[in-house]
């Protein structure tokens, strides 16, 4: 009997991987760096503000660095508290919930609500955290096409009407930009007298009048019953929270394990996620600067004729298709100081490789410039080399 050999197995993946030009690296980025970050989710240009940074430090000096043990002990402080009722506020919810990250409040929230018997109906571009919690929850699963209401609708009709449904979708796409048809999904799911769960991860802060994103308050607890959103992007800070119902969050509390076992959120973050959303009230013209800067993006990137994705968000994709290409492009913005991502399979589907540029109110005018010269090289370094673009 031939017994496994891992190290084996792992060489073995890891050339499989490189051969795709599948393998990822890190990018260890310093304080003092020049480089321009066309990569990050920074929309608002929040993360390096200072008063962020002393809201963080007071926070730490007041309650400590560490929570030292989960909400339902002993770390759920006064400083969480108001986080939650601030988060509340802005989303025109009852109540909110704290939770460590984005992925483990996906998790928690489809592991909590759903079971075997329940019948989970998700966007075919979902994040994958949404996609994970339905695996791990035991529940039925399909997938309808991207923003198509039409094939939920027929996927609605087919699922037995005795079991609970759940229906789930990105707010604002991840890796695309689009945003979801929140009126058609509301209304479909109501049909088929099926709750609908939105993560606006991207948009809050974003969107909106308020910067509340694509749901917040133009659409209540009776359309949207459960709204995941993060505090690490658009804010600035780390973290993210569900808001819905009294009775939702109070289930949530007792049911869902990522949050129920695990350490609460570290104080500062809380106090400088506070910070943020003053900053958020106070200061629309970031989000004004950041909607002229996509505009801008958008004209300069058509005229050089890239094959761009029909975003209105911060998130603004070039579909390349060929792993290697979108490799190499990725590559010569980095030697001219640019940063962006390079996303590939499985993030994406295959043959839909991309170039992945984020805009933030952070970038300056000379920022924008370089970007779009860049990208002007690149395209035409493509056109005399022949590399194989799918647009």
């Amino acid at each position: 009997m031939t017994l496994c050999d891992w190290p084996s197995h792992l060489a073995e993946r890891a050339q499989a991987c490189r051969a795709s030009h599948l393998w990822r690296h890190r990018n260890t980025r310093q304080p003092a760096s020049r480089r321009r970050d066309f990569a990050g989710n920074d929309y608002l240009g929040l993360s390096r503000d200072p008063r962020l940074a002393e809201a963080m430090a007071k926070g730490a000096r007041d309650y400590g660095t560490g929570a030292r043990a989960s909400h339902l002990v002993n770390g759920h402080l006064a400083v969480h508290e108001a986080l939650e009722q601030r988060l509340a506020e802005l989303t025109g919810r009852p109540r909110a919930l704290l939770f460590s990250t984005g992925y483990m409040a996906n998790l928690g929230v489809i592991q909590a609500l759903c079971d075997p018997r329940t019948r989970v109906f998700q966007d075919r571009l979902n994040h994958a955290s949404l996609l994970d919690g339905a695996r791990l929850s035991g529940a039925v699963s399909r997938r309808f096409h991207h923003r198509d209401t039409a094939d939920l609708e027929r996927l609605l009709e087919r699922s037995p009407a005795r079991h609970p449904r759940l229906v789930v979708s990105d707010g604002v796409f991840s890796m695309d930009g689009d945003v979801a048809d929140i009126p058609g999904l509301a209304a479909t799911a109501r049909r088929h007298a099926a709750w609908l769960m939105v993560d606006d991860a991207h948009g809050l802060g974003v969107l909106g009048e308020r910067g509340d994103g694509c749901v917040g308050r133009a659409y209540g607890i009776d359309e949207v019953p459960v709204l995941v959103g993060t505090l690490g992007k658009a804010l600035g800070t780390a973290g993210a929270f569900v808001a819905g119902s009294e009775a939702l969050i109070e289930h949530l509390i007792q049911f869902a394990r990522p949050y129920t076992y695990t350490t609460a959120q570290p104080p500062g973050v809380a106090a400088a996620s506070l910070a943020a959303l003053d900053l958020l009230a106070e200061e629309p013209e970031r989000r004004e600067r950041l909607h002229a800067l996509i505009a801008r993006f958008r004209t300069a990137a058509e005229r050089l004729g890239l094959p761009l994705v029909a975003s209105t968000t911060p998130i603004q994709p070039i579909v390349l298709g060929d792993n290697a290409t979108t490799l190499a492009w990725a590559s010569r913005l980095a030697e001219r100081g640019i940063q962006v991502g390079a996303i590939r399979e499985p993030t994406v589907p295959r043959g839909k490789a991309r170039l992945r540029i984020t805009l933030s109110a952070a970038h300056a005018d000379d920022d924008l410039d370089a970007l779009i010269d860049a990208l002007a090289e690149c395209r035409d370094t493509h056109a005399a080399t022949g590399e194989d673009t799918a647009t």
